[in-house]
């Protein structure tokens, strides 16, 4: 028998203090080739394989219950020797057993694929992400700081990478921006920019490497490769002031490519990809650990494109209805995905009380 998930509750936002702008990107037109050639990509999951299957020591990995609500998963699908679990009370998926903290650090200092997607990978595609990403996600963000009566001062964008989110934000803005990049090539890059780095990782960083007053944190595509959501969510909590922000997005594992291609999923790639939290389940742990004006929304524009590029690894009802589809109504099925919380990009807004 199936059950209905709860919708958590959440406080209703405030005068001024609306997310859904900011939650919704502008409909720029956008294919998965433009972020992600086929072959360069091709070549990082290549990469990412032999690492997931070689890499880890059995030793460094852990078993963990479900990051949202704490209870046991069970197995879905096996992935290059990764298990994935999903929670049957909130559908969260993830990883299970996964490498402990200080092997994934390991990992992302010294593993090939990371290496590859930080220099070939990212710089190959930088001009294209920089418009179709970061551009309309930093004006989405400013437009939405301005219509605040009580602006956050500064902006601090946690796993700032290249700081090209950073730069386009810092632009047009004018607040201070700031970046948390442990990485010391990617920090020095952030610091050749002009920016303030905080070069360590979000739970070792403490209340004085901030700025004073009411700040807004920013984080993309961060939130799934860390080893404890939960511990990372709580570090964001605890360095926020009273007031401050919490802007980030994630995917989402009730997503219609995730759902529809499980294990063939590109997204699903271990170890990179640890946690597919969905919006229910993240609002619910985000409301535990004491944010409120909890927000969320899915705002995705790839999965159907996602479906169209990968129908050889769909299951035939799927293929059928992908191949039905024309162009109109594939546009038509992306906006509906990303109005009813089912796209696998989830962006989300929160604040500390």
């Amino acid at each position: 028998m199936c059950q209905q998930l709860p919708t958590p509750v959440k406080r209703e936002l405030g005068p001024g203090k609306s997310g859904s702008g900011l939650l919704n990107l502008p409909p720029t037109p956008m294919k998965e080739s433009e972020i992600r050639p086929k072959e360069l990509f091709d070549r990082y999951l290549k990469l990412s394989s032999q690492d997931a299957l070689g890499f880890f020591q059995a030793e460094e990995l852990q078993r963990t219950a479900c990051p949202s609500c704490g209870q046991e998963g069970e197995l879905q699908f096996t992935k290059l020797s990764f298990g994935y679990d999903r929670c049957s009370a909130c559908l969260t998926l993830f990883a299970n057993p996964r490498p402990t903290e200080l092997a994934l650090q390991r990992y992302y200092r010294e593993a090939p694929s990371v290496q590859f997607w930080a220099t070939d990978f990212y710089k190959q595609t930088a001009d294209a992400r920089r418009e179709k990403l970061w551009k309309p996600k930093a004006e989405k963000l400013n437009e939405w700081i301005a219509s605040l009566e009580n602006a956050p001062a500064w902006v601090c964008d946690i796993g700032g990478g290249y700081g090209i989110f950073a730069e386009e934000f810092s632009k047009i803005s004018g607040k201070p921006t700031l970046v948390i990049e442990p990485g010391p090539s990617l920090a020095a890059v952030c610091r050749q920019k002009g920016f303030t780095v905080i070069e360590k990782r979000l739970e070792d960083t403490l209340p004085a490497d901030l700025p004073a007053g009411r700040g807004c944190f920013t984080s993309f595509e961060l939130f799934e490769h860390v080893q404890n959501p939960r511990q990372f969510l709580k570090a964001v909590f605890d360095l926020l002031p009273s007031g401050g922000y919490f802007y980030f997005t994630t995917l989402s594992g009730v997503g219609l490519d995730i759902l529809a291609m499980g294990e063939d999923s590109n997204a699903v790639f271990p170890p990179h990809h640890l946690n597919f939290f969905n919006p229910k389940s993240l609002a619910a742990l985000l409301l535990d650990l004491g944010y409120v004006d909890v927000a969320i929304s899915t705002p995705g524009k790839l999965d159907v494109d996602i479906l169209k590029n990968n129908c050889a690894q769909l299951a035939p009802a799927w293929k059928h209805l992908v191949n039905y589809l024309s162009d109109a109504q594939q546009t038509q099925l992306q906006g509906f995905l990303a109005e009813q919380g089912l796209s696998s990009h989830m962006a989300t807004l929160c604040q500390k009380p």
